[in-house]
């Protein structure tokens, strides 16, 4: 059986390795920052302690009900699932807190390491996440990705698909998708398309190039 000093060694150590991730995920106003990073750490190494001294009550009492030490942290994995949904939001073409999610996974399972005496895999993991979280977002900034935005453009009369179309591919994107709508009465023909590019003047570009087309009624670009 573990000694108090040990429990309280693992739950310190817990609370300081999350916290610090959470530290980095709150200097970037994620949802999930400094406070429950550090909880859910520490709850970790708690489920982990517990999970050991049930063991133990099983090895020394053969009349207990034996418990496998396993599913109290398989349980815990599962929460922090529904833990992690609840930071991921869609909008638009655009994904938000999958980073921050995948804090919160790889935080339990530093937890998990260290509440099971595993002090070396918990502090490796520990660096590499803060690692992949500040080295890795430097690297990604230079690295230009592929963006997506809608498009709405209304023309009037039969509008000039082709002047469209070859403006936006000047202009350095891609069509993904053209979908057209006629309104009969105002004699107006709406154009609503799905760009992608990696320029990040590109929207601009292509908003001064639409805006200068004849017969161009009204141009909107969003995410």
């Amino acid at each position: 059986m573990i000694s108090t000093a040990e429990i309280i060694t693992r739950i310190v150590i817990g609370a300081i390795l999350g916290g610090i991730i959470g530290f980095e995920r709150h200097v970037h106003g994620r949802a999930a920052g400094f406070r429950t990073h550090l909880l859910v750490c520490m709850a970790m190494v708690l489920i982990m302690i517990v999970s050991e001294y049930y063991h133990h009550l099983s090895v020394w009492d053969s009349s207990y009900v034996r418990v496998d030490p396993i599913r109290l942290a398989a349980g815990a994995i599962t929460g922090i699932g529904f833990i992690g949904a609840g930071v991921i939001v869609k909008i638009g073409f655009n994904v938000q807190g999958l980073t921050t999610a995948a804090c919160l996974w790889i935080v339990a399972a530093i937890g998990l390491a260290i509440g099971s005496g595993l002090y070396a895999a918990g502090v490796v993991s520990f660096g590499i996440t803060l690692l992949a979280l500040w080295l890795m977002r430097v690297v990604e900034e230079t690295m230009p990705g592929l963006a997506y935005r809608y498009m709405t453009i209304v023309m009037e009369g039969t509008g000039d698909e082709n002047a469209l179309t070859s403006t936006v591919r000047q202009c350095g994107a891609a069509i993904s998708r053209l979908d057209y709508g006629r309104d009969l009465e105002r004699k107006e023909l709406t154009f609503d398309l799905t760009i992608s590019f990696r320029d990040e003047t590109c929207p601009r570009r292509i908003l001064d190039g639409i805006s200068a087309l004849q017969a161009v009624k009204k141009v909107s670009i969003r995410s």
